[in-house]
């Protein structure tokens, strides 16, 4: 796969991300992370919006960091904050769109969101 910048992910990349989004858990979460911006969620906050807590929460979240979605610090004593990693996020969706309409023979509006 040709690379035009440095922010372009490959295929092995892309697939493995989507798949740690294969989870409707999963998806829910990073949905609330993306509505609460860059200064993300505690995670009891976090579980309370996404309706999944405790330790089925911890285990989603590392599924998620590993995949390179979403950060956690620590802030203060023991509050462990998520926030989404938006330009990984942005990356994934660039993925898919990159090459919206390449091969239709018809004209297409641009679908891009900024």
């Amino acid at each position: 796969m040709k690379h035009d910048s440095i922010t372009d992910i490959s295929l092995e990349v892309a697939a493995s991300t989507f798949a740690a989004l294969g989870s409707e858990q999963r998806l829910s979460v990073l949905r609330c992370l993306v509505r609460a911006g860059a200064d993300g969620l505690s995670i009891g906050e976090l579980g309370k919006r996404s309706g999944v807590t405790g330790s089925t929460l911890t285990h989603h979240m590392k599924i998620l960091a590993q995949a390179g979605l979403v950060v956690q610090e620590r802030k203060g004593r023991s509050i462990i904050c998520a926030a989404v990693a938006f330009d990984a996020v942005k990356q994934l969706s660039s993925f898919l769109l990159k090459e919206c309409c390449a091969d239709s023979t018809t004209p297409h509006k641009d679908h891009s969101h900024g």
